[in-house]
């Protein structure tokens, strides 16, 4: 009869072997799409996390900043620090502004500045975060965009954040994640707070 040790022992050496068996089977080596959507907080974290991880490699990141730019930010203070280049819409959010011209200017104006990052070898990961309000606003060509994801060069790293992400971005996407609310403490009347929710 076997002990509760070994009967653990025996599962984790399954799980161990088919662990093992996928990191075989997984040998590609190219740069890959991650899409971070969903009604819950955190997106944006997740994706600046992933920023850190790539800068922290020695990786040279773009960040590409729609919706929250008016907000002090952590991330960009101190990811700018360690050569991360920013370009940020500025604007604010969309229902603060309500002018569709001025923020498809804004948008458009941060998406030049960002093409190029995405044609660039030397690149290697591109944060375009709240991508997903400014294709499904129309204030950026979703054609374009795809395009632009599509043919970047083949080692480097997307990273797309935001809510209701259109179907064409999800299909280009290697990973997506969505992000569930569970509870939030703004819905029960507590304060944003600096250094956890910006």
């Amino acid at each position: 009869m076997t002990t509760k040790d070994e009967r653990h022992q025996q599962r984790q050496q399954k799980v161990k072997q088919k662990v093992d068996a996928k990191v075989e089977s997984a040998q590609e080596e190219r740069g890959i799409v991650l899409v971070l959507t969903g009604n819950g907080k955190g997106k944006s974290t997740a994706g600046f996390g992933t920023v850190a991880r790539a800068v922290g490699h020695g990786q040279r990141c773009v960040v590409g900043q729609f919706i929250k730019g008016t907000w002090d930010c952590g991330e960009r203070s101190l990811l700018e620090q360690h050569g991360v280049d920013f370009h940020v819409m500025a604007t604010g959010f969309t229902w603060e502004t309500q002018d569709r011209e001025a923020d498809t200017k804004a948008a458009q104006a941060v998406w030049q500045q960002l093409k190029p990052a995405l044609a660039d070898a030397s690149v290697d990961l591109v944060l375009l975060d709240e991508l997903t309000y400014m294709t499904n606003y129309d204030y950026l060509d979703l054609d374009e965009v795809v395009e632009a994801i599509a043919n970047r060069p083949p080692e480097q790293s997307v990273v797309i954040t935001g809510r209701a992400v259109h179907r064409r971005l999800e299909e280009l996407a290697d990973t997506v994640s969505e992000v569930r609310p569970v509870k939030h403490a703004f819905e029960a009347g507590i304060k944003a707070r600096k250094g956890v929710d910006w």
